[in-house]
């Protein structure tokens, strides 16, 4: 027993390590017939992708932009755990952000109270907005997918209508920017110095509070359990005295709450107001993070500084000559190649070990026929 026990661990850090390594290479391999196709050296691409991402202000503005989409990665994957698409955090997000910023401009309190204030004011929201979606489902039986697109359109709808002069919005220099009060400088998020680099936004921290909750909520506790329970089997959740309906509203709660947060970093350590060209679609690059993390808190963290990276130096490759549509067609590719590299490892696994099953059932059964011999 013990043999096979090891044997089978062995086989699942050897598949555990297939999967990403078959990820990476076949990524490069159509990363590669892509730049060709377009005339250029791959190599030199390449060469150039590291050499512009290794320096220090460039990891700088990866680990700012990985902030933001951990935080995106992790909103996504609390509903994939529990096997809902929440496709609103998008909306959430913005209109967390909008809220929170309005509220900002408006307080007068000491920085130890309006930030604090600012950050439960947008995760509120956000789980405000993600609690519609569930009640629907719970209660009507609406498609969370459904519901949180339309809640998307409506939140654009929303912010770009009370973000008007005259109303929470001001016009500012130039005429073409519209947005919220600014923020007084004693809400200011806290961040780090790195001279000529730039600054390396505080909210970092929070971020990686964020993911250590999510590992220990999911993974350590009663509710985790429950939660993921729910989202392989809802008939056996209930079985077991699970309140279906209950985590999944719940579960979008919690979604929500963390979607507050995504556009956090950029207002409390950035733009310092929101604007409408404050960032979007942030909440669509969470979900292929979520997707290329596989849900897990380091694994998204490693997918946000790829993102981070490719960002970043994609978008430089655009002044060495390279098409600006490369950044697309290398991220759709990455994720596409992870999503089917794991697919094909799961597949193969679990054909392994339906494969080791028989090999032990054909076992047992011979095993009495010997005995019987023996003893005749």
């Amino acid at each position: 027993m013990n043999k096979l026990t090891s044997r089978i661990d062995k086989e699942r850090l050897l598949l555990g390590i297939a999967a990403p390594l078959l990820a990476v290479v076949a990524a490069l391999v159509v990363t590669t017939l892509v730049i060709l196709a377009t005339g250029k050296n791959p190599a030199d691409a390449f060469s150039d992708m590291i050499t512009y991402g290794s320096a220090s202000d460039s990891q700088v503005y990866i680990l700012n932009k990985a902030t933001t989409y951990y935080l995106a990665g992790v909103a996504v994957a609390v509903g994939f755990r529990m096997n809902l698409f929440n496709i609103g955090v998008d909306g959430q997000y913005r209109l967390a952000a909008f809220v929170a910023a309005v509220l900002g401009g408006a307080l007068s309190a000491p920085g130890w109270i309006a930030v604090p204030l600012i950050i439960l004011c947008a995760m509120a929201t956000g789980a405000l907005w993600a609690a519609i979606a569930g009640i629907l489902k719970v209660t009507r039986g609406v498609s969370e997918v459904i519901a949180t697109i339309m809640l998307n359109s409506i939140a654009t709808a929303v912010i770009a209508y009370l973000l008007q002069p005259g109303k929470l919005g001001e016009l500012q220099q130039g005429g073409t920017l519209v947005s919220t009060k600014p923020l007084p400088k004693s809400s200011y998020f806290f961040g780090f110095d790195t001279g000529a680099a730039g600054e390396l936004w505080g909210f970092i921290v929070i971020a990686a509070l964020v993911g250590v909750a999510y590992w220990f909520v999911l993974g350590r506790t009663r509710f985790g359990f429950d939660l993921r329970t729910v989202g392989q089997s809802e008939s056996a959740a209930a079985a077991s005295g699970v309140s279906v309906k209950k985590m999944v509203a719940t579960s979008m709660v919690i979604s929500g709450a963390v979607a507050g947060l995504i556009g956090m970093p950029t207002l409390l350590n950035d733009s310092h107001q929101f604007s409408n060209d404050f960032p979007a679609g942030i909440g669509f690059t969470g979900i292929a993070i979520a997707l290329l993390g596989r849900n897990h808190p380091i694994g998204i963290a490693l997918g946000a500084l790829l993102w981070g990276f490719l960002e970043r130096t994609t978008n430089h490759l655009e002044f060495q000559g390279y098409d600006k549509e490369i950044l697309g067609v290398i991220q759709g590719v990455i994720v596409l190649c992870v999503v089917i590299a794991y697919e094909v490892v799961r597949r193969y696994g679990l054909k392994r070990q339906q494969q080791r099953v028989g090999a032990e059932l054909a076992a047992q059964a011979i095993a009495p026929k010997t005995k019987q011999e023996v003893a005749g």
